[in-house]
């Protein structure tokens, strides 16, 4: 049994140049519910755009608009 690998790509040529800390909405894309962000694998984009992304999520957090962590509403 050969299982395909399934992915959740993304056209790495949308986002090349529009990765900015400022756009929350875009951020989110790529980060998981826990506030990590997702690995290059499971995204589908170059190395160069991860390095951008993961700048520009970093720098979101230090402004606040994105959380480091999400709270647990569960406790």
């Amino acid at each position: 049994m050969i299982r395909s690998k399934q992915t959740n790509t993304t056209n790495s040529a949308s986002y090349g140049s529009k990765i900015n800390y400022k756009d929350v909405d875009l951020l989110k894309i790529f980060i998981t519910e826990q506030g990590k962000i997702l690995p290059r694998r499971a995204t589908g984009i170059t190395v160069q755009q991860q390095r951008r992304l993961a700048k520009a999520v970093k720098r979101a957090r230090i402004l606040a608009l994105l959380p480091f962590v999400t709270s647990n509403q569960n406790q």
